[in-house]
């Protein structure tokens, strides 16, 4: 080839390029907008009877339906609001307008992603929950965890203020499973205390939060036991028009119980086929002030200052100011999206977080013998970068819908600590590589929809362990939290789909994994006496399910279900070394096979009219051959030195069998003149094998809690009062595992601890200022109440002031 045919044929591709991003395209647009304010509807779904092709609205509430063909009907959707349907025949001409009527009343027809495919929520067995974003703008909810929280749903535990463990059904940390727009977040080193990754996620960035209840191995595989929850982040939208669409928004944020000052501002850019989408999020939080009313015994008399060279002891000014808690976050996205045609759609995601220190609050209120235990305890900045490439194509044969998904993931976390008093700190640093594929088919039949890939994850686990001398800065090795090691896994999965009438819909599904890991601890043998160098495990899982829904009638349903889950053993459960509790120190056991969940589960929901829903699950689950840690032996001996501390040997086993059944209930009340009320109810009990065979409560399951909102809703206004409450835990059902800590709990009057019920009331309001601003303002713990919510290190928050601004640029 001659170097000027290479030069013609580069300026052929260029021109098909450009052609590519500017060639008009005739498409039938219609345009989608508030019927009580008459602002475009982002995000709302359209969806074809047979689920085969769905689009959004953009920023403008803009859609093209010409990928429908004019006898399709139509379902346009968006959890609050009302559904309507219509052909596009009937839609008419590009450019008409569609109003949506908005309701407190959600008909369960929204097309869900927790399943990784898009199906109608009404079609699934399972109990899926969608956390409304225009529910997560009123609450303001400062981190991830919060916006799970928000849902009344999911109960939040806190370690310090920089975290948040969701526990769910009585299981938390990695008996949970988190995906990030369909990507697998959890590592080989997620822990089964308590876990506060999610707060890597960005609430700003996120439009569309669902969470699944119930096992998800099916379709997720290990770790997906108590439930899966799905973050959608913001998805780059494509002009319509001929014109580019240029949108954005920002809010700035500011919150009294932690000075909280926060912005946040994200623009989309977008042509006929390329479009790109930029965010970017900074949080700053000072110290956590806490209530005025409540136990004395949660105040913060005292902290640990260092002057000079020596630990000093310093009386709090304010003791309900708990002292040090203060950290903040940086959260940024950058997407690019190219689609050529109507089939196939390409989009690159780079999402990256990270934090300042933050410190382990639990840690530094705990005493010993008298005086504070930690001069020092925090995590390091943790880091987080998530590399996602997603590619989607419309295909006839044997399948109607591909997507696949290739994501680079990067992890990084640290922990410091320093004893009162001592001169040498001992600085753990950890690193995970995580690198995963995912291709997934769907092919529907008239009465079948099939739904079927395969899966392939690496994570690669790096550690670090040295002592650092505060005053002369010399360092030396010490023990590594975790061992050099890889985790693998590698799946295939299917499920179905039939509709055996027009009211009845049966689900199956099968999946089978295999899991392979490799640890090599050779650079902790100078610090403990290990039996073993190296240490493999490769073994496989077998899990399904089966669901039954059927729909009396278009206002009643009834759905039933038996799944299966299983948690195969990662780095962190074979491989840590850490101080679990003071006095006690984590050792590895090379001897752990998988743990297995069996679940049942039935469900019931009611629709009167326009005006009433109110939906009813009821679940059982046994979790078998449960990894949970128990005393230990290493090389027969029962205790160990740990940093300098005699320490009672413990190692994770499969020593244990669980059992966790519940009810989870709601209501939606309509009311006339703009109002509504609504309830969420969670009860729970879950119980666990101890030691010497008896049951006490496993350490993850929830109290009775719940919330109940009453709301205003007209124009442009938006007004709710809510009341969240939490059941007390007695002396008697509190947890084995947390009958030592005196510095969490309270003493009742029988001087056994337990753990407190509460109850606050809080008020939130927004107002559109004008087409383009709201203000929204908000008052929560209205009481001032102080309260550690249960399992928590930290107090919540005191009575706190919100004021927001949020702009449409």
């Amino acid at each position: 080839m001659h170097f000027s045919d290479a030069r013609y044929g580069i300026r052929i591709f260029l021109i098909l390029l450009s052609g590519w991003m500017v060639l008009p395209i005739i498409a039938q647009v219609i345009t989608v907008r508030d019927a009580q304010t008459h602002l475009p509807v982002e995000i709302a779904v359209l969806v074809n009877q047979n689920q085969s092709h769905f689009v959004t609205t953009n920023a403008d509430g803009q859609v093209a339906v010409d990928g429908f063909s004019n006898n399709d009907t139509i379902t346009l959707q968006l959890i609050g609001y009302e559904s309507k349907s219509f052909t596009v025949a009937k839609v008419g001409s590009s450019g008409e307008e569609i109003l949506m009527v908005p309701s407190d009343i959600s008909l369960d027809q929204v097309v869900v992603s927790a399943t990784r495919w898009n199906q109608r929520k009404r079609d699934i067995p399972s109990k899926i929950t969608t956390i409304s974003p225009t529910q997560v703008q009123l609450q303001n909810v400062q981190t991830a965890a919060d916006l799970l929280g928000s849902s009344g749903e999911v109960y939040v535990q806190k370690s310090q203020l920089g975290g948040g463990s969701p526990m769910i059904r009585g299981f938390s940390a990695n008996r949970l499973l988190y995906t990030v727009d369909g990507v697998r977040m959890n590592t080989a080193i997620f822990r089964s205390g308590n876990l506060h990754n999610v707060i890597s996620l960005d609430p700003f960035a996120i439009e569309h939060t669902e969470v699944l209840f119930g096992p998800g191995s099916i379709i997720y595989g290990s770790d997906a036991i108590g439930a899966v929850m799905s973050f959608r982040t913001i998805e780059p939208q494509l002009s319509l028009t001929s014109k580019p669409l240029v949108k954005g928004k920002a809010t700035v944020r500011y919150a009294s119980a932690n000075k909280e000052r926060t912005a946040h501002a994200h623009v989309n850019a977008g042509w006929k086929k390329w479009a790109i989408v930029s965010s970017g999020t900074v949080n700053y939080y000072d110290d956590l002030r806490m209530g005025s009313n409540g136990p004395d015994q949660y105040l913060r008399p005292f902290y640990i200052s260092r002057e000079g060279n020596q630990d000093v002891l310093i009386q709090s000014e304010d003791p309900a100011v708990q002292r040090p808690t203060g950290y903040h976050q940086l959260n940024l996205m950058q997407k690019v999206r190219f689609r050529p045609n109507q089939d196939w759609d390409l989009q690159y995601g780079l999402l990256h977080s990270t934090t300042s220190n933050i410190p382990r609050y639990d840690r530094l209120v705990q005493e010993d013998q008298g005086t504070l235990r930690d001069a020092e305890w925090y995590y390091g900045p943790q880091d987080w970068t998530m590399h996602n490439l997603a590619i989607s194509h419309q295909g006839q044969g044997i399948y109607d819908q591909m997507s696949m998904r290739l994501a680079y993931q990067s992890f990084r976390e640290s922990r410091f600590q320093r004893r009162l008093g001592s001169s040498k700190r001992t600085e753990r640093m950890d690193e995970v590589s995580a690198f995963s594929a995912n291709l997934d088919f769907t092919k529907m039949f008239a009465k079948y929809s099939l739904y079927y890939g395969f899966e392939s994850i690496l994570n690669d686990v790096r550690s670090v362990g040295q002592a650092r001398n505060i005053q002369t800065a010399f360092l030396e090795p010490a023990a590594s939290r975790y061992p050099t090691a890889n985790w693998s896994s590698y799946a295939l999965y299917i499920s179905g789909q039939h509709a055996l009438n027009a009211k009845t819909n049966i689900e199956a599904g099968l999946r089978y994994s295999m899991f392979m890991l490799e640890a090599d601890f050779s650079q902790n043998l100078t610090f403990y006496p290990l039996p073993f160098r190296e240490v493999e495990i490769n073994t496989g899982a077998i899990n399904g399910s089966l669901g039954i829904v059927h729909r009396p009638t278009d206002q009643l349903s009834f759905s039933a279900q038996l799944t299966t889950g299983f948690r195969s053993p990662n780095v962190d459960d074979l491989g840590k070394v850490f101080d679990s509790e003071p006095g006690a120190v984590l050792v590895p056991n090379p001897d752990l096979q998988a743990e297995y969940a069996y679940n049942a589960e039935i469900g019931g929901t009611q629709i009167l009219g326009d005006y009433l829903k109110i939906d009813v699950s009821c679940y059982y689950t046994w979790l078998r051959n449960a990894l949970i840690r128990r005393r230990f032996q290493l090389n027969g001996r029962d205790s160990i030195f740990y940093d300098g501390e005699l320490s009672q040997v413990q190692a994770v086993q499969n020593a244990s069998a669980m059992k966790v059944y519940g009810l989870q209930a709601g209501i939606e009340l309509k009311l006339p003149a703009g109002f509504s009320l609504s309830g969420r109810y969670n009860w729970q009990v879950g119980t666990e094998q101890n030691e010497d065979s008896d049951n006490s409560r496993s350490r993850h399951t929830a109290p009775a809690f719940g919330v109940i909102r009453a709301t205003y809703n007209r124009k442009n206004l938006t007004i709710q009062c809510y009341v969240i409450f939490n059941e007390e835990v007695t002396a008697k059902d509190l947890p084995v595992e947390e009958r030592t800590k005196t510095h969490i709990y309270l003493l009742d009057s029988n001087g056994n601890l337990y753990a407190p019920g509460w109850v606050t009331l809080n008020l939130k309001g927004s107002i559109q200022l004008s087409k383009a601003i709201a203000l929204q303002l908000g008052l929560e713990n209205l009481t001032d109440q102080r309260y550690r919510p249960f399992g928590s290190g930290i107090v919540a928050p005191g009575r706190n002031a919100i004021i927001a601004l949020r702009a449409v640029i």
